[in-house]
């Protein structure tokens, strides 16, 4: 089955599309919906104009679409943006990283049935801590792009995902109840290496703005590619 992957810049789109990739679907393109609202209900936004180079990471065409980021409206956008995966890629189905958010599941399988598209959730329901192992295992490299919840601090900005950053966010857990894989906004990633990259993306600029004590954001404002060879 051909499949458009719904894609964030995030480690969970990431990890579903490489999925969905080893279960032998075939990922025909990206496709990004860009949100003037940081706060948007559906998508995530801290430097999601990245998508660009990560597609280009893959050798995968990319679809993107704007939106205003209005709740419910959004819908539309990305219904336009699987819309347009559809007309130009001839896509069957839609994956997308969803873990434990039925608010964004929903929507997504509303689009999807309204465009008569399947819709493959490799990432549902499964234990938050064995997605963040398995990120590790499969050589993810995954770095923090914004927190906000009680327990994290601009501290986490550009930090690197690895065992010792699971264990924080598992005993957060324990402490103040925020989720494992930040499905409830309390943190944001970007993937900078994934086995489907072809190359790996180089921050080269960027800043932290922060909002308060728990609240901040990654601000990237130049990257690039290079060699994976090189990286080492």
């Amino acid at each position: 089955m051909r499949l458009g992957a719904l894609f964030s810049s995030g480690k969970d789109s990431t990890l579903a599309l490489y999925e969905a990739m080893q279960r032998g679907y075939e990922v025909e393109c990206l496709i990004t919906v860009e949100s003037e609202n940081p706060y948007s209900f559906m998508f995530h936004t801290p430097n999601v104009h990245l998508a660009r180079l990560q597609a280009e990471a893959m050798q995968l065409p990319l679809v993107v679409r704007g939106t205003a980021g209005r709740e419910e409206e959004e819908l539309a956008d990305l219904k336009a943006a699987v819309g347009a995966a559809v007309e130009n890629f001839g896509i069957e189905g839609v994956v997308a990283g969803a873990v434990l958010s039925n608010y964004q599941r929903r929507r997504i399988e509303k689009v999807c049935r309204e465009l008569s598209l399947d819709v493959v959730l490799p990432l549902w329901g499964r234990d938050q801590k064995e997605l963040l192992t398995k990120l590790l295992e499969e050589g993810f490299e995954v770095i923090f792009t914004a927190v906000a919840a009680y327990g994290f601090d601009k501290s986490w900005l550009g930090a690197r995902l690895d065992e010792e950053r699971v264990k924080q966010l598992t005993t957060l857990h324990a402490k103040y109840g925020v989720s494992i894989v930040g499905e409830g906004g309390e943190f944001e990633t970007l993937v900078l290496d994934a086995p489907p990259f072809k190359k790996r993306l180089e921050i080269l600029e960027c800043y932290v703005l922060e909002e308060d004590a728990h609240t901040a954001r990654l601000i990237i404002k130049k990257a690039t590619l290079v060699d994976k060879l090189d990286s080492l």
